[in-house]
């Protein structure tokens, strides 16, 4: 027994660390492509910056950008894909919904024990953002809501941006959560990088 625990303290550990390198290392990669002037696109203008209904593949495990929840003190990375190992490393872009700058539904997912442990104390109004390369992305919660894992309809595409986070509940049940925690958040502003930090 002494030795199984010695193991998986020491997986713990060796998971942890990696995954704090992964994201210190890509957050200076990703502030250092944010600090870079962007030019305006002619595409779909909503709010006040340009918003596109074409839709975009991202490249497997590339990076989409950075969500930032201020009140909850929550900064990470957002990586293409919802496998075990994006999510191991990242907040995961969930593969068919939109991307930040889509006209659509843009869908996260994170393990409740890492990257979206604070969502247990998120409220309606909060504020959240994604930072990428093309611009700044700004969220207000509209709502949560407690699902089953067979209820995708909540990833449908809508005809408005809006913003979906996806996460296991309840937060603190040991072994495979039964249910989801679905948070929806409407655009309410599109800004110019200008230096937001994680």
């Amino acid at each position: 027994l002494l030795g199984i625990g010695t193991v998986a303290l020491g997986y713990f550990l060796y998971a942890s660390a990696e995954s704090a390198l992964y994201q210190a290392f890509e957050n200076r990669e990703l502030d250092a492509i944010l600090a870079q002037p962007v030019e305006a696109s002619a595409s779909t203008t909503t709010h006040d910056r340009p918003l596109s209904k074409a839709r975009v593949i991202p490249a497997k495990r590339s990076i989409v950008g950075r969500i930032e929840i201020p009140r909850l003190d929550v900064a990470a990375v957002v990586r293409a894909g919802s496998d075990a190992r994006t999510l191991q490393l990242a907040v995961g872009h969930i593969p068919g919904t939109a991307l930040p700058g889509e006209v659509g539904n843009i869908g996260l997912a994170a393990h409740r024990d890492t990257f979206f442990r604070r969502l247990r104390d998120i409220r309606s109004d909060d504020e959240i953002r994604i930072a990428t390369p093309s611009g700044t992305y700004i969220y207000r919660v509209a709502r949560t809501d407690i699902v089953e894992p067979t209820d995708v309809w909540v990833l449908d595409p809508t005809p408005q941006p809006v913003l979906t986070l996806v996460t296991c509940y309840p937060f603190t049940y040991i072994g495979s959560a039964p249910q989801r925690f679905i948070v929806r958040a409407e655009l309410i502003r599109v800004a110019r990088n200008s230096g937001l930090s994680s």
